[in-house]
């Protein structure tokens, strides 16, 4: 079993609905349950300002998969809740997922690079990760605490649960 962390966000057509269906379809991949899942966050939108704004969460999962197989189904989710991929970087979504880290492995390849390339630098992915992994150590990397040192919140904030 691996431990993947997975970065989910949406800001197109009922962004929470989004996030809350792809977590369901998460948990019904098969050979892996989701063991921990952060609160809803709000952010800005990375790039283009004049988009809505951001629903993210982190969600832990145990899975028996491999790294690529794992992402192709999470390819087919987002695929299945609408995500149409442009050539405009940074725009908005459906839903957008992105593993983060998957197990200890390091991973540079053309489809998949992990720890995720710019996870080190977004407080819309170290907040929630934080609040379901505080003690988290980054594959060849700093631990999660140190990271969020220099990482302003950027007007991110929790949304109250419902």
């Amino acid at each position: 079993m691996s431990q993947v962390y997975v970065g989910l966000g949406s800001n197109l057509a009922q962004p929470e609905q989004q996030v809350s269906q792809a977590l369901r379809a998460i948990e019904s991949l098969p050979a892996s349950h989701i063991s921990a899942t952060s609160s809803l966050y709000i952010s800005r939108p990375m790039g283009p300002q004049d988009q809505p704004s951001y629903v993210n969460a982190v969600v832990e999962v145990q899975t028996e998969m491999q790294a690529v197989e794992f992402l192709h189904c999470l390819q087919k989710i987002e695929l299945e809740h609408g995500r149409v991929r442009k050539a405009e970087r940074w725009g908005p979504r459906t839903l957008d997922l992105d593993i983060l880290i998957f197990g200890t492995q390091v991973i540079d390849s053309v489809e998949l690079t992990v720890p995720h390339y710019g996870m080190k630098e977004r407080e819309f992915v170290l907040y929630p990760l934080h609040e379901i992994a505080p003690e988290l150590q980054l594959p060849n990397g700093p631990k999660l605490t140190e990271l969020l040192i220099n990482c302003p919140l950027n007007g991110l904030e929790k949304l109250p649960y419902k």
